[in-house]
């Protein structure tokens, strides 16, 4: 740790939950790997997105789960970010019940659920400042993730007053933007929800969606729409740490995932610069620009470089918009 951030505790980072649809034994092999060679202390694991998935991972949850903890990571059972049925409230509610994990709520259902108990705040749920902050740690929330949409002067502030809740940062993935009852991905291949056929196991990682200028600026992934652009807040990790941030979240995307994790803890102990860290991860995910301008105020598309003025969005990243 360099001289100017010797004062504060390192972070660590965490591995969200994936958020696509992989087949079972990939998404089970996936974990095995991260067990065994990522340096993430903390990994989110569950279905967050559509109920009808879950089936495809749980004859490998226990296993997973078993090979995580085995390698020292700390489990974290995230639940769906929207609840419209029944048998998903049972389903969320039995997660709770089960008591042997901490749980990450990712809608305002879970949270009632939850209330009292010990709990996480996935990035689902906005919370915009501090009181808001402050109110769902009177109610047992002992860690939050930040929406990934803010800048980061609201991030200061909240890390500040809300000094008992440990804080972490969407660091690198597509970002979640917005989920819905109904399925765009299916419908965008004439089928409907109850009879998807699963078709967002086609695009493992996102369906670009593109305007009529035929640039793309979304992806869907079911019923969730992220972003196109993948976020990397890399060269800014060190500023949000010093301001309290104590973990960032790295979202699997189609890549190598421990490489991510690896580029990521080493700019964190200071063995790679920023600038070279990010170097690497375009090497390592061609596949989507980044972008970091929702933490600087900008569009959230654009890419801002370190003392330097904002970019338009995908400026410089004409090699990447190629390559997707």
């Amino acid at each position: 740790m360099s001289a100017g951030h010797a004062q504060f505790t390192r972070a660590t980072l965490t591995l969200g939950p994936v958020l696509y649809l992989w087949e079972g034994s990939r998404w089970r092999d996936f974990y095995y790997r991260i067990a065994d060679e990522a340096p993430v202390s903390h990994v989110c694991i569950g279905e967050t997105v559509c109920s009808k998935r879950q089936h495809f991972y749980e004859p490998y949850l226990a296993d997973v789960i078993d090979r995580l903890e085995s390698a020292g990571k700390q489990v974290i059972v995230s639940t769906l970010s929207l609840i419209t049925a029944e048998r998903e409230s049972r389903y969320a509610r039995a997660m709770i019940g089960d008591g042997g994990y901490p749980v990450e709520a990712n809608d305002l259902a879970t949270l009632g659920m939850l209330a009292g108990l010990p709990h996480i705040i996935g990035p689902t749920v906005n919370v915009y400042n501090s009181a808001t902050a402050r109110l769902l740690a009177a109610r047992g929330c002992v860690a939050i993730c930040l929406p990934p949409e803010l800048p980061t002067e609201s991030v200061r502030r909240i890390v500040a007053e809300t000094p008992e809740v440990a804080f972490e940062v969407f660091a690198f993935g597509r970002v979640p933007l917005a989920i819905s009852a109904r399925c765009a991905h299916a419908r965008s291949k004439g089928n409907i929800k109850d009879n998807c056929r699963f078709v967002c196991g086609e695009d493992p990682d996102g369906l670009p969606v593109h305007t009529l200028d035929r640039q793309p600026f979304l992806a869907i992934n079911g019923v969730q729409t992220v972003s196109y652009t993948c976020q990397s807040m890399l060269a800014d990790m060190h500023d949000l740490m010093a301001a309290g941030i104590a973990r960032f979240r790295l979202s699997p995307q189609c890549c190598d995932m421990v490489a991510v994790a690896q580029v990521h803890e080493d700019v964190l102990a200071n063995r790679i610069a920023p600038e070279e860290g990010i170097a690497r991860l375009r090497a390592i995910y061609p596949s989507a620009p980044f972008s970091n301008g929702f933490h600087h105020g900008k569009e959230g598309a654009a890419w801002i470089a370190r003392q330097a003025a904002a970019t338009a969005p995908y400026a410089d990243h004409e090699t990447d918009m190629a390559v997707s």
